[in-house]
């Protein structure tokens, strides 16, 4: 058991003690000031700290006191007395203020952060047509206050750690207390707190930590900057981890279907909203399947073509030195590249080097004879399929699924594409996350749980929470069109 170190009662002992820990670092300031005739001092760091607030609260508190045994020195900031002199240098480092006294063993933490807000517009890469327009930013407490304003409940919790040797940054997992699964939140607690490491930055550092299967290409927590999305799986019984300096929002447990729904299914008629989301359930399949297929069509195939298309392709195809493995990889890997420098140079310049670079480079490679028209048109609607996923992780994990599934293609035909999606399924329903099945309602097969995967059932119909997360209570709501009844 660590024995905390106790403030001394004489000031310079305590100055230098902070000072010590600290490493003599040259932003550590200290400004002498006097009450009722004791020697005092503020020592903070002078990049952490608002000087306004010191100016105008600290200081004015200190001039005006003439009771110098009263405690409520600062009635207008947040403050607390303390005797520990490691929590002073934790305080400090953390953008805090302290005033010690000489003769006094007791000094002051007062809350004096520098905060820098940018305001809470909605993310770029999650745009939604109708819902919420607003989104997470770095701070932690203005993310919380977006998810509380949202759930007005009591049984909101939130827990904090402190993750990271030398960041010690701030994180917090928040759930529902009367609606997720008790074995749920310590599951995450503890993989929260065994993590051991001097850097934690951000929630992309905690999700390699905690999740199950790290050599899985798949996630298996679902990132988000959007808070209608975090209350949505909080209200379905699962926990939200969000961290300070970081607007993403860590959701578990989560299953494969829930990066292909969007907030706009839920805004919007349940018809046509379902309609849309068959659309990127198929794009799933295309994203990955159709290089492979063509591949394999080409090299082994052939003769389940109709006859015209037949002789089109294989006119295209005429002048080409590379078989179509070759040809598809070249154009994919191309296309990667392109996507690449569009998302690493700035917005404006970006897109430009998308559209011109894949006109220009597409028609130039064509008319080269390096690939066909009928490949550029595969690629083109493979790159557009892999868009169409609401999720960026789950995106970019489709989109290295077609290279094996290309190889195994051109190895073995339609037979390579066969086991390469066995394979894939089995992985899948093999998947867990934080104890959960990441393929259901699947695999475990779930009738009930049906009713929001392929399509969404309208939302009164929706009347149970899926079973997945193991919550407390499956009933959200009871049947909501009795009124229809009494007319």
């Amino acid at each position: 058991m660590t024995i905390q170190p106790a403030a001394f009662s004489e000031l310079g002992k305590n100055i230098a003690y902070v000072e010590q820990s600290l490493f003599q670092t040259d932003d550590l300031k200290k400004q002498s000031i006097s009450l009722n005739g004791v020697e005092g001092v503020l020592l903070y760091i002078d990049s952490l700290i608002d000087q306004e607030i010191i100016q105008t609260h600290v200081l004015t508190s200190l001039l005006d006191h003439t009771n110098s045994g009263g405690d409520p020195l600062f009635t207008t900031l947040g403050s607390q007395k303390e005797t520990d002199l490691q929590m002073a240098t934790d305080a400090v480092i953390q953008g805090k203020c302290l005033f010690m006294l000489e003769g006094t063993a007791e000094f002051y933490i007062l809350s004096t952060e520098k905060i820098y807000a940018r305001t809470t517009d909605e993310p770029e890469n999650e745009g939604v047509i109708r819902g919420a327009h607003n989104g997470f930013i770095e701070q932690l407490s203005v993310n919380l206050n977006l998810i509380r304003r949202q759930i007005i409940s009591p049984s909101l919790i939130v827990r904090y750690f402190n993750v990271g040797e030398k960041t010690r940054t701030k994180v917090a997992i928040v759930y529902l207390q009367d609606v997720t699964n008790p074995e749920l939140v310590e599951k995450v607690k503890d993989r929260i707190l065994a993590i051991s490491s001097d850097m934690v930055l951000a929630p992309g550092f905690i999700e390699e930590f905690v999740e199950d299967n790290p050599f899985s290409l798949f996630p298996q927590q679902l990132s988000t900057e959007r808070p209608d999305r975090v209350i949505a799986n909080l209200m379905e019984g699962r926990v939200a981890i969000l961290a300070e300096g970081s607007p993403t929002a860590l959701i578990a447990p989560v299953t494969f279907f829930a990066f292909y729904q969007s907030p706009d299914d839920y805004h919007g008629r349940w018809m046509v909203s379902s309609f849309l989301r068959l659309i990127r359930m198929m794009s799933f399949i295309i994203a990955f399947t159709l290089p492979a297929v063509y591949i394999a069509t080409i090299s082994f195939h052939s003769a389940i073509l109709p006859l015209e298309l037949a002789h089109t392709i294989k006119k295209s195809l005429q002048n080409i030195p590379f078989p179509a493995l070759v040809e598809a990889m070249l154009l994919e890997l191309i296309f990667e590249v392109l996507r690449e420098a569009g998302v690493r140079l700035p917005s404006r310049v970006g897109q430009t080097i998308g559209i011109v670079g894949g006109l220009v480079i597409g028609d130039a490679i064509v008319r080269a004879g390096l690939v066909s028209y009928t490949m550029i048109i595969v690629v083109s609607l493979t790159a557009i399929s892999s868009f169409l996923v609401p999720s960026h992780e789950m995106s970019s994990a489709v989109r290295i699924l077609r290279f094996p599934m290309m190889v195994g293609a051109a190895i073995f035909g339609y037979i390579g594409i066969a086991f390469g999606l066995v394979i894939l399924t089995i992985h899948l329903c093999k998947l867990e996350t934080f104890g959960s099945p990441y393929f259901a309602p699947v695999a475990p097969f779930r009738l009930s749980d049906m009713k929001d995967v392929w399509i969404r059932f309208p939302i009164w119909a929706l009347r149970q929470r899926p079973h997945d997360a193991r919550p407390q209570q499956l009933t959200q709501q009871k049947f909501s069109r009795s009124w229809k009844k009494r007319e």
